[in-house]
Formats: C-alpha cells, structure tokens, sequence
C-alpha cells in the first residue's frame, strides 16, 4: 500500500465502530460534541459512559483510538483519562485561550492537564 493511514470521524456508537473496522480504517476519532455540550452531571456522565465504552470497543477490534470536538480546558480531563485514547483533538480552545495569554502558555497549561489526566 501507500502507507496512508485512514481515521474515521464518527459517533461513539457501536455500529459505527464496527463499520469502522469492517472497511479496515486504522483509527477512528470518536466525536465528544455530545459530552462537551451535555447540560447537567447526569447527562455528562452517560456521554463519558458512552465514550469510554466506544473506546473500549474500538481497541477491541484493533483501531487506533482518538476523541474531538468542544473539548475544553475546563472538560477534556475525565476523556484524557480514557486509556483506550491515544489522540486528542483540541484546537479552537487552546487557541482562544492563547488570545488572552499567550500560545506558549495556552499549550503548556493543556499539555499539564493531559499529564494530570494520566497521573
């Protein structure tokens, strides 16, 4: 082959990891909009829940787990946590966050949370 590695944005939803694995993508990233726009603990525990499990799964079959979207400075902690998770995708906020303080600094204060997260 090319050596081109494909990854799937998709819902952390079962038939969706599967199809995943059936058409043999390497990675999938697994779409945390749900969980970062959940409104009450409840409904962000069951979105985590739904995460970890589709992370779960995902390695199962052998891909390569990733995780995105409204990711925060002020959630991402409980989904870096995940240990399935090898990548994730944060940008608008750690770039917003550098309007105001700087990039270097904006980087340094996530990478210290993802660090947390695997303490």
């Amino acid at each position: 082959g090319a050596g081109i590695r494909t990854s799937l944005f998709i819902n952390p939803d079962e038939a969706m990891i599967e199809g995943s694995a059936s058409v043999k993508a390497d990675a999938i990233e697994l779409h945390t909009g749900e969980y970062s726009n959940a409104v009450s603990e409840a409904e962000r525990i069951s979105q985590l829940d739904r995460l970890r499990t589709a992370a779960t799964r995902g390695r199962q079959l052998g891909l390569a787990i990733h995780a995105g979207h409204g990711l925060t400075y002020h959630n991402v902690l409980p989904v870096a946590a995940i240990p399935e998770c090898e990548e994730l995708n944060i940008g608008h906020t750690v770039v917003s966050h550098a309007v105001m303080v700087g990039m270097e600094r904006a980087v340094r204060e996530m990478k210290a949370l993802l660090l947390r997260a695997r303490a």
